[in-house]
């Protein structure tokens, strides 16, 4: 890839803002950072406002966003909610999926995500019926992302039960491998090697896999060392029905299992025990949070200060795509906090952006990631500083100006890889996103 310098007006450096950053990319990475820059050097890329590392959103599931402003009609629960995305993920293609998918990570791109965590299940044809390729739907998903210009982690899920001892429903059968071996040897063929993609694992739900079965698949991760990402106590439906079958919660499950650990990431875990909590932070497990989503569906508000006090590392995802807009999920999970307890100022913004970046890159195994310094991937993004929402703070304030003022309307540019894939607000590898986006969804309706 050519090397390209970037003249950055204002850059977050880990721990401040400095005014004129040089930043110089080559072969993908960073190659060199050069501060007190006053103006930018002849043939840079300038790049006006704030510009951040890259964001990582570490939990999407990417057809959700066909669901986007038709299940906030009426009320209804969680599980009505599912029936509905069961109906969509029913009318899915592996050539019907690249097109949403394309046009929801160039989304994504419009919104700063350098790179995604995809928690992807729906692995077969309706019915349970097998593609000539076993992974015809997770190869789609890293063909968009690819074409997107994002990175993804493909958390490819074992999902083989619809409940304690029960036999996927019909809706599920496309979900199912049969057992976690024909998972792990399915999933085993999924391509490595690949500059943009990463291929994960993920446990569905303690619901989802037979407890017989879930260190087969924590083990398939840890033989290589990759990522393993599990929904975890989002409902407290879920805790109920694991007391009533294990004598215990999701979490204990998981740690008898085998599942826990530094390379493990929970997402929601929304309603825990004190012991749940110990057991997440003593063994290093990461909590995802999903603050939009979690209030969309009336999930709760998750104790994420007490589980990083612990010792777990947070990161942020987008889920079902209420919105895709990490700034938010920043924001909203110190402003969930603060109703949760009536006190401000839980995490500092420096703290709620590493969620966003840093954390989120390690919790999908791009450790190389998320930080505006040399040999990291050369993967940022700039929010706009003379916005309404963004103008008036002064830029050494740029952190709090991100997490707490800006959108994903503000983004004016993402870099990925040292490839500018939005300039001044336009994706330059998907020309018209809103109308990619109405095609894709229209095509499920059809």
């Amino acid at each position: 890839m050519t090397p390209t310098t970037y003249w950055l007006e204002h850059a977050w450096l880990d721990t401040h803002v400095e005014p004129g950053v040089v930043v110089e990319t080559g072969d993908g990475r960073i190659t060199a950072v050069r501060t007190g820059v006053e103006a930018p050097p002849p043939g840079a890329e300038i790049l006006r406002g704030l510009t951040l590392p890259g964001l990582a959103n570490a939990h999407s599931h990417a057809f959700h966003r066909a669901l986007r402003g038709t299940v906030q009609v009426g009320s209804g629960t969680f599980w009505t909610w599912r029936e509905v995305m069961y109906a969509t993920a029913a009318q899915l293609t592996p050539d019907s999926y690249h097109e949403l998918a394309r046009a929801v990570y160039a989304e994504m791109a419009l919104a700063g995500i350098t790179c995604v965590g995809e928690f992807h299940y729906l692995h077969h044809a309706p019915g349970g019926g097998r593609y000539a390729d076993p992974n015809a739907m997770g190869e789609a998903l890293i063909a968009a992302a690819g074409e997107a210009g994002i990175r993804i982690t493909l958390l490819d899920t074992a999902y083989l039960s619809s409940g304690f001892g029960e036999p996927p429903n019909r809706q599920q059968l496309r979900f199912s491998d049969g057992d976690a071996q024909g998972w792990a040897e399915r999933a085993a063929q999924l391509k490595e090697g690949r500059a943009h993609a990463r291929i994960g694992a993920a446990v569905h739900s303690v619901r989802a896999v037979p407890a017989d079965q879930l260190r087969t698949v924590a083990q398939w991760a840890q033989d290589r060392e990759a990522p393993l990402h599990v929904h975890l106590s989002e409902q407290t439906a879920e805790n109920d029905a694991c007391l009533a079958a294990h004598g215990c919660t999701p979490t204990r499950l998981l740690a008898d299992h085998g599942v826990l650990g530094p390379r493990t990431t929970a997402v929601h875990a929304t309603h825990l025990t004190g012991e749940d909590i110990r057991l997440l932070g003593g063994s290093g497990t990461g909590v995802c949070m999903c603050p939009t989503t979690e209030r969309d569906l009336a999930d709760g508000i998750g104790p994420a200060t007490t589980v990083q006090e612990a010792g777990s590392p947070l990161s942020l995802g987008s889920d079902s795509h209420a919105v895709i807009d990490l700034f938010e999920e920043a924001r909203a999970m110190e402003l969930d906090e603060r109703l949760r307890t009536r006190t401000r100022g839980h995490w500092t913004a420096a703290a709620l952006l590493r969620a966003a970046s840093a954390d989120g890159h390690r919790a999908l195994g791009w450790d190389d990631a998320g930080a505006l310094r040399t040999g990291a991937l050369a993967d940022f993004t700039t929010i706009a500083l003379d916005s309404v929402r963004t103008a008036g703070p002064l830029p050494r304030l740029g952190a709090e100006t991100a997490v707490f003022a800006a959108t994903n309307a503000d983004v004016r540019h993402t870099v990925v890889g040292g490839r500018q894939v939005v300039r001044d607000g336009a994706h330059t590898l998907v020309p018209d996103v809103p109308a990619a986006l109405a095609a894709a969804i229209d095509d499920l309706r059809a």
